[in-house]
């Protein structure tokens, strides 16, 4: 006899329960916004923000005030922050705001400056990277633009699969493309630009009644915004590592997204006829096993990540810790609760069974 985590009978109310879900993330949001503007701040590592970074390692533990202290004297180091990590106190990685800095230079000054500090400690500089000013805001314009792109193509795909409006989602791609290169000539950062670029998005989303669309791009946002306050908060260094995990888990919670709406959209051609609140319980209920199961044996290889894969993955493994659960969160409270306030059932039932859907194996498709 097969055993069931999770019961396929079950009858939780999640749409009785969205508003503490609202109302939990709209102060998880506050709190990240809060730590970003008063607090730690959003903290932008070198590859963003430009600078050096070396990491080193020594023959024996070292302490944080002791490493500092012997290197300030350098004027090339300037702007010199330490963090440990790893396990023993060995292992450090060095931040300087200097960008101008010639590598070689700066190895040198470097090798000189722990070679007097710590004589009989030697210490090997296993990598020493230099960012400057100029490719750091080409990366950060880039990693927003990707974040954007990423968010855009997603609509489309949403519109097409579940409400077969692939032109509709193609039009409105192919405009706000358009609108987003044409603005690039106002000389606004890209920040704002795709700040305004997803306003747009939602609204021509509704505009055109592309719900699913909507729903989907609402539970994404939601899930970066709340991800990035979270990492203020616990002060980690936004890098490419972490924008990698960004994506990583935007593609992680589409796919729940994805489930919920076609188990969704299949029992809106079902023979019961349930208010929409019914329904999308209903289809929440029926994947929750899959979603629970899946979303639990990933924060589990993430938590190993977290936990044994060291100092330089430990941003990385953090980020996706989070996302996952809160792109599960989003799933089952954001994306599916909030196609209640935009129809009716009639309105959905309607949209899928006027749509054009083939399943694998009828009229010779395999």
């Amino acid at each position: 006899m097969p055993i069931t985590f999770i019961k396929h009978d079950l009858a939780i109310d999640f749409i009785g329960r969205r508003r503490f879900a609202y109302g939990l993330s709209i102060a998880v949001l506050l709190a990240g916004l809060v730590s970003a503007i008063w607090g730690n701040g959003v903290r932008l590592g070198i590859d963003f923000a430009g600078g050096v970074i070396a990491q080193l390692q020594f023959t024996a533990p070292v302490e944080d005030n002791t490493l500092k202290q012997s290197l300030v004297k350098f004027p090339s180091l300037a702007g010199l922050s330490t963090q440990r990590f790893g396990e023993g106190g060995k292992d450090y990685l060095l931040r300087l705001t200097s960008d101008t800095a010639n590598a070689t230079e700066l190895r040198a000054t470097l090798t000189e400056g722990l070679k007097e500090a710590f004589p009989d400690n030697p210490a090997e500089i296993q990598r020493l990277e230099v960012v400057g000013p100029k490719i750091g805001a080409d990366l950060t314009n880039k990693a927003l633009a990707a974040l954007y792109y990423a968010v855009l193509l997603i609509a489309v795909y949403i519109s097409g699969r579940f409400e077969q409006r692939w032109m509709a989602g193609a039009i409105m791609a192919a405009a706000l493309w358009g609108g987003m290169y044409l603005m690039g000539f106002t000389g606004l950062g890209m920040g704002v630009l795709v700040i305004i670029a997803l306003s747009i998005t939602l609204a021509v989303c509704l505009v055109l009644k592309l719900n699913y669309a909507f729903g989907a791009i609402v539970a994404l946002i939601h899930d970066v915004f709340i991800t990035i306050g979270l990492l203020s908060i616990f002060n980690v260094e936004i890098d490419l590592n972490v924008i990698a995990a960004l994506m990583t888990l935007i593609g992680y919670s589409l796919n729940d997204t994805i489930i919920v709406y076609d188990r969704l959209r299949e029992n809106f051609r079902g023979k019961e006829k349930l208010p929409l609140d019914a329904l999308i319980n209903k289809s929440v209920n029926q994947t929750l096993s899959r979603t629970v199961l899946t979303s639990g044996t990933t924060l589990l290889a993430t938590l190993a990540l977290f936990v044994l894969g060291g100092g330089v993955i430990h941003d990385f493994a953090l980020t996706m810790l989070i996302g996952v659960f809160v792109g599960t969160f989003s799933s089952v409270f954001i994306a599916s609760a909030i196609l209640l306030p935009l129809g009716d059932a009639d309105f959905y039932r309607v949209r899928s069974e006027t749509a054009a859907y083939v399943r694998p194996g009828e009229h010779g498709v395999v």
